[in-house]
């Protein structure tokens, strides 16, 4: 792949080879001037992310301004990786990967067959459409719940899945996420925290100001005082309309299920969660709470949120408890100390 196509996809392993044959070392991406673009441009990446920014299609038209392209994204890995937070590497990983999905609209099939299999997927071309093997279709779209991603609704054959075009891209969005997330956090030590003190620094006081905003209102009935610090984090992000991932959006939906909530009100409190349209979302409601299927589901346990990266940190009595109703429950049995609230991670 040449150097313009890894500078728009630079998460493939191609363009890691790249770098390492131009033999750039790490000391000189985090110190030489000749690489001050592609700092500047990795830490843009990230801030991008985390202020929710569209995804900006830098057009990179000479070699060396390609070149910064793509070291931009091992910059920008590091920085994240410095901070080591769940919820920043969520949204990199997110807004890499809805940039890309972007940049592929405008490549040609074989091209977008030749980046599925360095992910792994078995996609091929077929009568001007694709088909995703069954395997990788079930893997990618395990978190679109919405009708036409349901495996009834798929033309099957000989354990393909038949893909439009536009459906093939939008799954290896879920591909190129995960891909970015599961690589992440890579290992910094003292000298490239050194390197980017004042980088880290105000991506930092970015970050720890963008969750002072997550502060989740009252709903009707229920009271938040009692909630547990994951799921009031995960309130508090739908009502500052963050898009919470699926599991995420699955817990807080069963949790407010089981507690009590009405399915109209559950609706009311994800009423502007971005990408989810108003049918779809009271559709995962009702699937979820067993309205429109046999199962009425409970919330995930305490281990099942870590191991999603929902868990934010615990409290006091989230040491003493396994699962997130639990919490709930103690709480309404007790006292609350004086200035103390369940936004608070000890």
């Amino acid at each position: 792949m040449e150097l313009p196509a890894l500078a728009k996809f630079p998460f493939l392993r191609e363009a890691a080879a790249h770098i390492r044959a131009e033999g750039i070392t790490l000391e000189e991406l985090l110190s030489e001037s000749a690489y001050a673009r592609a700092r500047a441009l990795g830490k843009s990446r990230v801030v991008e992310a985390l202020e929710k920014g569209p995804p900006t299609e830098r057009v990179a038209i000479d070699t060396a301004d390609q070149l910064a392209q793509l070291l931009a994204y091992p910059v920008a890995r590091i920085l994240v990786s410095a901070n080591a937070d769940h919820y920043l590497i969520r949204r990199f990983s997110l807004h890499e990967a809805m940039a890309a999905e972007l940049r592929l609209e405008a490549e040609p099939d074989d091209f977008i067959v030749h980046l599925a299999a360095e992910l792994g997927l078995d996609l091929r071309r077929e009568d001007g459409a694709f088909r995703l093997h069954l395997a990788d279709f079930l893997l990618y779209t395990n978190t679109l719940r919405e009708p036409p991603w349901k495996l009834i609704n798929q033309r099957l054959d000989a354990g393909y899945v038949h893909l439009r075009r536009e459906k093939a891209l939008r799954v290896l969005r879920n591909a190129i996420e995960r891909h970015i997330e599961e690589g992440l956090p890579i290992p910094v030590n003292d000298t490239i925290e050194s390197a980017f003190r004042a980088d880290l620094a105000d991506i930092r006081e970015r970050l720890e100001k963008k969750k002072a905003t997550f502060k989740a209102d009252d709903i009707g009935k229920i009271s938040i005082t009692r909630f547990p610090p994951c799921m009031y984090n995960l309130l508090a992000q739908i009502q500052n309309h963050e898009n919470v991932p699926h599991m995420g959006r699955f817990a807080i939906v069963s949790f407010l299920h089981t507690i009590g909530l009405s399915n109209d009100e559950i609706f009311r409190v994800f009423g502007d969660v971005p990408d989810f349209a108003a049918d779809v979302t009271k559709y995962q409601i009702d699937h979820i709470t067993g309205t429109t299927s046999p199962t009425e589901y409970t919330p995930p346990e305490c281990s099942t949120m870590k191991s999603y990266g929902l868990c934010p940190g615990p409290d006091r009595l989230c040491l003493r408890i396994r699962h997130p109703l639990s919490y709930y429950r103690i709480k309404g049995k007790e006292r609350r100390p004086p200035g103390e609230s369940a936004a608070t991670a000890v």
